[in-house]
């Protein structure tokens, strides 16, 4: 079964004249039951941060969260006393676990930083706190899927998520064709950052994602210069 949601299905937040989010699933003053979670991912926001801002300072507990930099540059605080400055490119991961309080800031006075955000419901619960990050230049990779992070042991070297799912970044030029293996017992989410391409036939633009179960081979062919995160995740709660 493929879904196909639209960029304008999007759930678009402004927050003053500082944050533009747009939510893939139920988050904050927006909640629609029949679009809560997919599998364990529960968090997929697309985000334009303006320069000299900051989220609020937000406690979390039994979260894993998941940052991709875009562009631009974020500042990543805690009260455990963890400071970091992660460039376009650079992966990040918060194991809320028992409770994490953190600010996530743009701290430069011209450049917007462009995110993506995910949350996944942990394979544990009362873990401890820890954050991950990884410069690992995603941005430059070609006509290939790049895991980032993951919770798959058959996957190493990457920013652990505790999680039984990976986050990969996609890129395709124009006629190229990447191929994704799976199984029926997992469920794959496509969102596509930037140009066209068609999913296992269907055509998706920019913006727009594509939810895939009961798949065990999903083709992805780029109709113009495209890039794109996979989300690969587990279908049933007890494979979270």
């Amino acid at each position: 079964m493929i879904k196909l949601i639209t960029a304008s299905e999007r759930h678009e937040a402004k927050i003053g004249d500082w944050l533009i989010s747009n939510y893939l699933f139920s988050f904050a003053d927006f909640y629609d039951p029949s679009n809560v979670q997919f599998g364990p991912l529960r968090v997929f926001n697309h985000e334009y941060v303006a320069p000299k801002s900051s989220f609020p300072a937000a406690p979390n507990t039994e979260m894993e969260i998941v940052t991709l930099i875009l562009s631009g540059e974020l500042t990543y605080r805690d009260n455990l006393g963890k400071e970091t400055k992660i460039q376009a490119g650079g992966v990040q991961r918060i194991t809320a676990g028992t409770g994490i309080t953190y600010t996530l800031s743009n701290e430069s006075e011209e450049d917007e930083l462009h995110l993506i955000q995910m949350w996944f419901l942990p394979n544990k619960t009362g873990l401890a706190p820890s954050y991950e990050y990884m410069d690992v230049e995603f941005l430059t990779t070609s006509n290939k899927l790049m895991p980032l992070v993951t919770g798959q042991k058959v996957l190493e070297d990457l920013v652990y998520l505790n999680s039984n799912s990976t986050v990969y970044f996609g890129s395709a030029t124009q006629g190229e064709s990447i191929e994704f293996r799976t199984f029926k017992i997992r469920k794959s989410l496509l969102y596509i950052l930037t140009g066209t391409v068609e999913i296992n036939g269907a055509e998706v633009d920019k913006c727009d994602h594509a939810r895939l179960e009961s798949q065990e081979v999903i083709q992805i062919h780029a109709s113009a210069d495209a890039t794109f995160i996979l989300v690969d995740v587990p279908a049933l709660e007890a494979n979270f």
